[in-house]
């Protein structure tokens, strides 16, 4: 049986019962690809590439991991947190974390996608879109141009995305929540990093469509 594999952060990690109806988009994907291919989410909250690797869940895949399989490498949101354990340098640290993946799993014969973060909501007073990951996702492109790694922009796509809504409709993708409104957050929500179900079902379809632009086949599709 192939696998897609999913190496990230909170955005596209799974939740537990008591957090939802926040969502991570990679809980959504499995109904979205064909049977029989099994989707493995490893991503896990609050991780950057240096903390990924260096708590061992990068060997977790590994360790799974077979030819003809699919490895989706999604992170930029925790590698600008200043403390040590997940920091790294867009241009450097950043880079060679990614390339240390990406080689690896091209080594073992399976197809590694790398994908930039997805956007954050939040806008300015004037209703404007604020990008928040820095050089994050132009490092992550660059390095995908000059060693003609596979990548999704998703950053760009989310962005367009969030724009083209505006500052009310946005929030209809995102983790907001009033007063009462669910019993797992009694004082109400206002996150703009994590998506509800239906961003996460938004952001899954977005990013199988810029696969199906990337690819002239994909297997799973």
């Amino acid at each position: 049986m192939n696998r897609i594999f999913l190496l990230g952060d909170s955005t596209c990690a799974d939740k537990s019962e008591d957090k939802r109806p926040e969502t991570g988009w990679g809980m959504v994907l499995q109904r979205l690809v064909k049977k029989p291919w099994q989707v493995v989410n490893l991503a896990e909250n609050g991780r950057s590439t240096k903390s990924f690797l260096e708590e061992g869940l990068f060997d977790r895949c590994l360790g799974q991991l077979s030819e003809g399989d699919w490895v989706f490498i999604q992170f930029g949101h925790n590698d600008s947190k200043d403390d040590e354990q997940r920091h790294t340098d867009p241009w450097t640290t950043y880079q060679g974390n990614l390339i240390l993946m990406t080689d690896t799993v091209l080594e073992r014969e399976a197809h590694p996608v790398l994908l930039t973060p997805i956007c954050r909501r939040r806008f300015d007073e004037q209703g404007n879109l604020v990008q928040t990951h820095g050089d994050y996702p132009k490092a992550m492109i660059s390095l995908a141009k000059s060693r003609n790694y596979p990548v999704l922009d998703m950053t760009e796509k989310t962005y367009q995305l969030l724009a083209y809504l505006g500052p009310k409709e946005s929030k209809k993708l995102f983790l907001h929540l009033e007063k009462q409104e669910h019993p797992n957050y009694p004082d109400g929500a206002a996150d703009d990093t994590h998506l509800n179900e239906w961003g996460a079902n938004v952001v899954a379809n977005l990013t199988l469509a810029q696969l199906r632009d990337l690819y002239s086949q994909v297997p799973f599709l």
